[in-house]
């Protein structure tokens, strides 16, 4: 009996394995981004006719509690969106490296930071203090604003989902970023027309 249950897990397993690894890595349903596992890649871009347009992003601002912060508010510029917590190591690098982008790529880019898994405010706050953030951030401990973008693998933390000028995804980093990684795609994206 053993043996039949390893083979029936074995084909199990190789189903899921195949069903994650869709041949395209964002699919049209009808303009909405619908992310699926990029085979692999930690760095993915999405060309003009292949982007998509992002849901709304929106929630309660980590540093001025009961104020609604949204990707909407910044219409016509390129958005940053920077999945981060106070817990996470490799953020702590990171966040310095996304003032930076702010800091240099001007007022066509926004920088916004979604803060997830923190279940206190004091820890966030402090992290964006200590290093001096001015960015804004979304305090979302439940991780529900990115239910809006369907199929993103939210526990990837720290990564980077970047909008174009219309709001539709440019590029999803899963990984680490320093700021010359990402300037040169905001710059791209700020100069289209």
């Amino acid at each position: 009996m053993r043996p039949l249950t390893a083979v029936v897990l074995a084909v199990v397993s190789a189903l899921a394995v195949t069903g994650c690894s869709a041949g395209k890595d964002a699919v049209a349903n009808g303009t909405e981004f619908v992310f699926v596992s990029p085979g692999g890649k930690v760095d993915i871009s999405y060309d003009g006719a292949d982007r998509r347009e992002a849901p709304e992003l929106a929630g309660d601002s980590l540093l001025e509690p009961g104020t609604r912060l949204s990707t909407r508010d910044f219409a016509g510029r390129v958005i940053v969106v920077n999945l981060w917590g106070s817990w996470c190591p490799p953020c702590r690098t990171e966040a310095p490296e996304l003032q930076k982008v702010q800091d240099q790529a001007g007022e066509q880019v926004k920088v916004i930071g979604i803060d997830l898994r923190d279940e206190d405010r004091s820890a966030p706050q402090d992290f964006l203090r200590d290093r001096g953030l001015d960015y804004p951030s979304i305090y979302d401990p439940p991780g529900r604003t990115l239910l809006a973008l369907k199929g993103y693998p939210r526990a990837t933390v720290p990564s980077t989902i970047v909008l174009d000028r219309q709001h539709r995804v440019a590029a999803v980093f899963l990984r680490e970023l320093l700021a010359t990684d990402l300037l040169p795609v905001v710059q791209r994206l700020a100069s289209e027309s």
